[in-house]
């Protein structure tokens, strides 16, 4: 099995695309989560998780 190490945005969401595609869809989430906590942005972050994860998604906690 690889290990990946994702430093970027982008490859946090290209990584949740690949999990959705392999139906893996809450290992998707896992990885749009942090994503969205990695974008310096609060309104970027607003974005991830709107267009990702539907406009009524609230983070827990």
């Amino acid at each position: 099995m690889r290990t990946h190490r994702f430093s970027t945005v982008s490859e946090f969401l290209d990584a949740a695309k690949e999990m959705v595609e392999s139906g893996r869809p809450f290992l998707a989430q896992l990885l749009v989560e942090e994503a969205a906590d990695r974008a310096g942005d609060p309104a970027e972050a607003d974005r991830i998780r709107a267009e990702w994860l539907g406009p009524n998604y609230r983070k827990q906690g």
